[in-house]
């Protein structure tokens, strides 16, 4: 998509329909090989902070999706955070706009 064709409405519109299409439930597990991936230098400044949050025996249950143009999402329902990344290329934390948006997908299939 050409920068200037970019409709953020639609990017958006469209990252949501593959996130309710693709989210699944992710292990602890699963989420450890994750970071080691994500973070693979311990001195990377999420390193601790995301460990710390997998190794909570009260952090709730993860989610993991993924949007058609290579977007990764891992949200955690019960503590209202999240990361997106794209593998190699960047990563950062769930902005407002998209927590509610996580929040809203997993709700509606909670409810199903």
């Amino acid at each position: 998509m050409e920068h200037e064709n970019l409709n953020i409405k639609e990017l958006m519109e469209s990252r949501r329909h593959a996130i309710e299409q693709s989210l699944r439930t992710i292990s602890v597990a699963e989420l450890k090989s994750l970071g080691n991936k994500l973070f693979p230098s311990t001195d990377h400044p999420w390193s601790e902070t995301f460990s710390n949050l997998i190794d909570d025996p009260h952090g709730g249950t993860f989610y993991h999706g993924n949007t058609d143009d290579h977007v990764e999402v891992l949200y955690c329902h019960d503590k209202d955070m999240g990361l997106w990344f794209i593998p190699g290329v960047g990563k950062g934390r769930l902005q407002p706009e998209e927590l509610k948006i996580m929040k809203e997908v997993v709700e509606a299939r909670r409810n199903n």
